[in-house]
């Protein structure tokens, strides 16, 4: 057998985009020679691993179970070829909203400075995203809010966070006991479904009061500030997040007892750390 890092690379790239035609312009080759290629590893391994379709390629499961060990093998041929270079190779990341907006990019910039030729890359999301394109080897390594249960991802904790409970200063919350049932009588502005701080606070406390009242949701937390900050609502986000506006009086926290939580890294299984990445981590 003699399966090449050529064959391998156009096996993902036609995994990932879907067909031959696409994958001979990201690799810059003739789609006849992709399809050659293509064709001559399902001859080495014995076994097909696209489901021909008309002109359509659809993955089968030779392909899903091929493609992390090749993905591996080739990021693998990758380090080496940057394993010389003074300053390491690349690597991706992706963040969750409150890490990716208000954690990491202190970090990077102090990296940046030591090492302002490494390419690096941050992919901001919510955490369901974050997870995804760690299970699918589109970065190398991710930082997420919340837990993570996919087998084939490893998570360990990262470090500490302190969610906070804020209103706008004339809204009613900000001048009364909070309770769960004042809690629960209150209007509520939230992260959308698949956020971590949102996983969290339904585990933590939104399971606990007698009813919830939702009136928004909204994708990123500096909406959700300014939308409590004009009186629509109140809403509980990371205390990095908001400690400006908590600073200055423009928002205040509800005198309830803050919820703690973890933030993690997470890798897949088959993935490598690189010591460039090792190095970044340092600086995290």
């Amino acid at each position: 057998m003699h399966i090449t890092l050529r064959q391998l690379a156009v096996f993902v790239e036609v995994l990932k985009s879907g067909s031959t035609t696409q994958a001979s312009v990201t690799l810059a080759l003739s789609q006849s020679a992709v399809s050659a290629a293509l064709s001559e590893l399902e001859h080495q391994l014995d076994v097909k691993l696209f489901d021909r379709l008309g002109k359509r390629l659809v993955v089968n499961e030779n392909a899903r179970l091929l493609y992390p060990k090749a993905q591996a093998l080739l990021e693998g041929a990758s380090e080496i070829e940057q394993l010389f270079a003074s300053e390491g190779g690349a690597f991706r990341l992706a963040a969750s909203s409150t890490i990716g907006n208000y954690i990491l990019p202190r970090a990077i910039a102090r990296y940046r400075r030591d090492f302002p030729d490494v390419p690096l890359e941050l992919h901001v999301g919510n955490s369901r995203e974050v997870i995804q394109l760690v299970a699918e080897f589109k970065v190398d390594l991710g930082f997420i809010e919340g837990p993570c249960y996919m087998p084939e991802v490893l998570t360990r904790p990262w470090r500490d966070d302190e969610l906070v409970i804020f209103c706008a200063p004339d809204h009613p919350a900000a001048s009364q006991p909070a309770t769960l049932e004042t809690l629960s009588q209150a209007p509520w502005i939230l992260r959308e479904s698949g956020s971590g701080t949102r996983e969290v606070l339904e585990h933590a406390l939104l399971s606990q009061l007698p009813q919830f009242n939702l009136v928004m949701e909204l994708g990123n937390s500096e909406a959700i500030k300014h939308a409590v900050r004009y009186g629509l609502g109140i809403s509980c986000l990371s205390r990095r997040v908001v400690e400006e506006q908590l600073r200055d009086d423009s928002l205040v926290q509800i005198a309830y007892p803050p919820l703690h939580r973890p933030l993690y890294l997470i890798q897949h299984r088959s993935k490598r750390v690189s010591k460039a990445l090792e190095r970044f981590l340092t600086y995290c």
